[in-house]
């Protein structure tokens, strides 16, 4: 049932793009007196579903420390890093999603750096440029993790930290409508699932909408293996569940690994 060409970075660049323009939750800006807060050192951002991430996932003092928000585009988090002393680069396949931080920083004074393309490839970066990659639930947009975090390792830093948050996979067991619509819980697809092996462009149109992003599920093993075979050492992990989908009564639908590349 797979489309003859399907390029998912050229699909969800413009699927974001018009998620902006609908003001999808992941594309709202923070407020200036969020960015003012966190000049004052009270600043929380959000790595998996609503739930500020553990502030001790973090350096103690950002000042000066080189973040990349990874597929973090959306003016949320970005910012609120910046305006914590970090040197922040938003890195986002969406050049509106980009936008958003554009528009914080200018608004509030900030110093951001946005910068255009695929998680998969970072080669805009050279070895060891970050001491922090943060990387919200976002890599369900590709269908390949093991480049993700071949990239994160590669760029970071000697004894930096790489903050994931992504989607449990089993999320994707259930069929979609009568989930959202009905809250039953019918499983009806195998994993790893995709959108574009389990339903053609006219199904997922009838079912998504045409301008939806393309989503893929991804084992524990790429997850959390795939970034230990990278390279790092896990340290921390959490769970939380989502903040409007159904499932979220029997299970925790969001993981967040916290992982350091060796010194």
């Amino acid at each position: 049932m797979q489309d003859i060409v399907v390029d998912p970075v050229a699909h969800n660049r413009a699927a974001w793009d018009k998620c902006v323009q609908e003001g999808n939750e992941w594309s709202r800006p923070v407020s200036a007196e969020d960015v003012a807060r966190a000049r004052m050192g009270d600043w929380s951002i959000v790595l998996i579903g609503r739930e500020p991430v553990d502030r001790s996932w973090l350096p103690t003092d950002l000042t000066g420390k080189d973040v990349l928000c990874l597929a973090s585009g959306g003016g949320q988090q970005g910012p609120i890093l910046a305006a914590a002393g970090a040197r922040v680069t938003v890195f986002d396949n969406s050049p509106r999603q980009l936008g958003q931080d554009q528009m914080v920083a200018a608004r509030d004074g900030l110093e951001l750096r946005t910068v255009l393309g695929d998680m998969r490839d970072l080669s805009a970066f050279g070895d060891a440029t970050f001491d922090v990659v943060f990387h919200p639930v976002s890599n369900l947009f590709v269908p390949d993790l093991a480049p993700v975090w071949r990239e994160c390792y590669r760029v970071l830093r000697p004894g930096g930290t790489l903050l994931v948050g992504f989607l449990n996979p089993d999320v994707y067991l259930f069929d979609h409508e009568a989930l959202d619509e009905r809250g039953e819980l019918i499983v009806v697809h195998k994993l790893p699932y995709s959108d574009v092996t389990q339903y053609s462009a006219e199904e997922r149109a009838t079912k998504f909408g045409a301008d939806a992003p393309l989503e893929y599920s991804h084992t524990l093993t790429d997850q959390i293996g795939g970034q230990l075979a990278a390279g790092f050492v896990l340290t921390g992990f959490a769970e939380a569940p989502h903040q409007s989908n159904a499932s979220a009564q029997y299970m925790s639908n969001y993981f967040a690994t916290l992982a350091v590349k060796p010194g």
